[in-house]
This record gives structure tokens, sequence and C-alpha cells, in this order.
């Protein structure tokens, strides 16, 4: 992928920050350095007349996402049986292996096939297509901090992604994937059947969108400007109340309790609905 492609890139992942209430971004010394490494190297490559784009596909060619989502048919049978079918069903579906590169994993939900309460995020990022399982780096663990605050655990609730892939970005050298980038619409309506399914299994009370992009991806790309707009109350998707907030990684990269009171707000009006009992400790959380 030519550089400039990459800075598109960033360039759409620093608006998905900023429609998420992000003002600042912190960049470290080293990413400086190999973003300056990376535009040197592209121009040596443009002056010496061996500029090329790096290929995701085989043979040189890219790789395309089908315009027609695929159609999903889960088997009878009890909560387990049908989600062994749709995981047999997305690790080996030809496109979802296609867009997994060698070595790295497709991944599915997880957690609870009785859950009142199911996570969705956007799409699963380094760490999650290397063990398999979503939400498992810092933004998961700290996921997964915010579930025991509601007094449940990590298997008490579903989590999962609308994608079942880690979005590509080109490589480097070393055949490693630096950053990440959002997905696009026409991935996310791709694995949305795969989502439906999941929900049709695991029949939660509750929805919980985790982020502009996955709100996006289940209330209908263009329905909002900002997740300020849509965050704290309640929408509908697949007959499923949706409650919108913000992603674990906004909270990551904003420490304040301001930010992290928005988000435990949402989550309160979440255990009240499923009818988790809230103490006045938990109410007072980051005031």
């Amino acid at each position: 992928m030519p550089i400039r492609d990459q800075l598109l890139a960033l360039t759409d992942e620093l608006r998905r920050l900023k429609s998420g209430g992000q003002r600042a971004v912190s960049v470290s010394d080293e990413t400086l350095a190999l973003l300056r490494e990376a535009v040197v190297v592209e121009q040596a490559r443009a002056e010496a007349g061996t500029e090329k784009t790096i290929s995701m596909g085989k043979e040189g060619e890219p790789l395309s996402i089908p315009t027609e989502p695929p159609l999903v048919q889960l088997p009878a049978g009890d909560k387990q049986t049908r989600w062994n079918a749709l995981h047999a069903l997305v690790l080996n579906h030809p496109v979802c292996r296609a867009h997994v590169r060698p070595g790295k994993k497709i991944v599915l939900g997880v957690g609870s096939l009785g859950a009142k309460i199911f996570f969705c995020g956007e799409a699963p990022g380094a760490e999650e297509e290397m063990q398999g399982e979503p939400f498992v780096g810092p933004a998961g663990q700290l996921l997964t901090r915010m579930i025991q605050g509601m007094g449940l655990r990590r298997e008490d609730v579903y989590i999962g992604n609308i994608m079942n892939w880690r979005p590509e970005m080109a490589t480097n050298s070393d055949g490693m994937q630096y950053g990440n980038r959002p997905p696009t619409s026409l991935e996310l309506n791709f694995c949305l059947p795969f989502l439906r399914a999941q929900l049709e299994i695991v029949e939660p009370q509750i929805i919980v969108a985790l982020g502009a992009t996955a709100a996006g991806g289940l209330l209908g790309q263009g329905t909002f400007k900002a997740l300020g707009d849509i965050r704290g109350r309640w929408h509908q998707f697949a007959g499923k109340p949706v409650m919108v907030t913000y992603h674990p990684s906004y909270i990551l990269r904003n420490q304040s309790n301001r930010s992290k009171r928005a988000i435990w707000e949402d989550l309160l009006q979440v255990m009240e609905r499923v009818g988790l009992p809230v103490s006045e400790k938990q109410r007072g959380y980051f005031r």
C-alpha cells in the first residue's frame, strides 16, 4: 500500500476518534520515527521507479468483499449446538479465511450463551487476531474491569465484534501489520449476518454498542455525526434495545473522571434495564 493510502487510512482513524469526542492524540517518539522512515523509504522507491502497491490477495490481485452478505441458517438444537455450528461456519467461510493473515485467527464472540448483556465492538485488533478472542488487549482488559464494576464477571456476559477478522493494512518487510483502521461499510455489512446469528443464539436483553464504528454498523452509517449525539440513549437493532457508549479505548486515551463517568452512566442504565442491583457505591463511581 503506498504511503498516500496509509495516510488516508490514518486520516480516517483520526476522524473516527474525533467523532467519539477525542480532541488530542498522543504519539510516541518511536511512532514518529517509524512514520518518517516509511516516508523516506517510499520516496526512495518512487525516485528509483520501483514503487509497488502491496497487494492483499493472491497472485497480485487485491482482496475484495462480496456486496451480497452471506446467508446464515442455524441448525436446530440447543444454544451450544447452534453456536458450535456458527463457529465452524465462520472459521471455514472462504471470505473470512481469505482476509486472515497466516498465523492469525478468525474471531467470533465469547461468553455466556444465556447472557442478558451483549457487548459489541467493531473488529478485532492485533491481540485479538493472535488469540482468536475479542477484547483481550488493553481495551479488553478495561472492559473486563468495567463489567466487574457492574457486579458481573466476564463469563456472565457475551462479548463480540461486528467483524470477524482484523481489517487489513499493508505490512512491513517482517510481514507484521502495524496499526489499525476502522472497517468499511462493506466489511461491516458483510459480517452483520454472523452477528445477527449470535444474537439469535444468545437472545440477550440488551446490546451495548462500544464506540462510533460499532454504533454505525448497527444503527446505520451516516445516521449520526458524532457519538455524543447518540450515546446514553436507547436505540434498536434486530429487535433488541441498544445502548451506545464509548469504546474502552477512548477511556484509555482520556483518563479524566468526566470521561469515565460518562461511560459509567451509560452502564448504570444498562444495569437498571436488565434488573441488576445498583448500590449507592456504584452510583457514585467517578463523581
